[in-house]
């Protein structure tokens, strides 16, 4: 690499699992200007400092290039392939079976900025206005299903596209499905039931004011923490809504890649030292 390294960029373990599912075209494809190694490192850079396409830096691909190639790469569907790969993978090395029996599912609303703000919609209970990430993840964190709606839809109502879009990705496998009290009611039941889950409703044992570690449901908060890491999904920065959820499954696949080889790292350390 000619320039100095971004501490966002793709590592070399790291980029020969990625690279497969990033190849479009062929690598040394006459039409291509710069290196496809290069170009993702643009993206990567973009998610997590959340800087704007114009003000990637000058030796990083033009941001043109850049923005291109994501829309390419979202369009096929790439960044899901590898996120579901991935979760499979960290499955079985932590001992559990390759699709889970049960889910989290929950929300979190994004604050809209000029771009995003005619799709807006206003969350009473956040009290904001913007667009909400409706999330479904196992029970590790990792990603299942995703999409994006005006921040006044409820959740309650998203249950059935989650549970489809769920069991299309686990082979039928889930069971379960945790949530808030704010997925309570007999058409989010009926609605999961459809696709074969049953809805379970974690509530507080008694009243309280602020965050609380709830059983399970834990798990889905912590997945949203490792999200704010990027700053690009910290706001709804983008004109269509197809855009937030491509970059929140870029995030996750970022995520699941950094787990697996940090993993394989240490293995390799312990084996060193025996």
């Amino acid at each position: 690499m000619a320039r100095k390294p971004y501490p966002s960029d793709v590592k070399d373990a790291e980029w020969l699992f990625v690279a497969p599912y990033l190849v479009l075209m062929k690598q040394d494809a006459p039409q291509r200007d710069h290196d496809l190694r290069e170009v993702f490192n643009g993206l990567r850079w973009l998610v997590r400092t959340g800087g704007a396409w114009r003000y990637l830096p000058n030796d990083l691909p033009p941001w043109h290039t850049v923005y291109q190639q994501t829309r390419r790469w979202l369009a096929a569907g790439v960044f899901e392939r590898m996120a579901d790969d991935l979760r499979i993978v960290l499955r079985l090395i932590e001992g559990r079976n390759d699709q889970p029996s049960a889910v989290i599912m929950d929300s979190r609303t994004l604050q809209s900025m000029p771009e995003s703000g005619h799709r807006a919609g206003y969350d009473g209970a956040k009290k904001k206005k913007g667009s909400k990430v409706h999330l479904a993840v196992d029970t590790l964190g990792h990603l299942l299903a995703l999409h994006v709606t005006p921040a006044n839809e409820q959740d309650r109502a998203q249950v059935g596209q989650l549970a489809q879009a769920v069991q299309e990705a686990t082979q039928q496998s889930v069971k379960v499905a945790f949530v808030d009290q704010g997925y309570t009611g007999t058409d989010a039941e009926d609605d999961a039931s459809e696709h074969d889950i049953e809805l379970q409703v974690v509530k507080l044992p008694y009243p309280k004011k602020g965050f609380v570690l709830l059983p399970r449901r834990w798990v889905v908060e912590r997945s949203f923490g490792w999200l704010n890491r990027f700053r690009r999904l910290t706001r709804d920065y983008e004109r269509l809504a197809t855009t937030p959820a491509g970059f929140h499954v870029v995030a996750f696949a970022c995520l699941m890649v950094q787990r697996l080889f940090n993993i394989m790292s240490r293995a390799v350390e312990v084996h060193n030292t025996l």
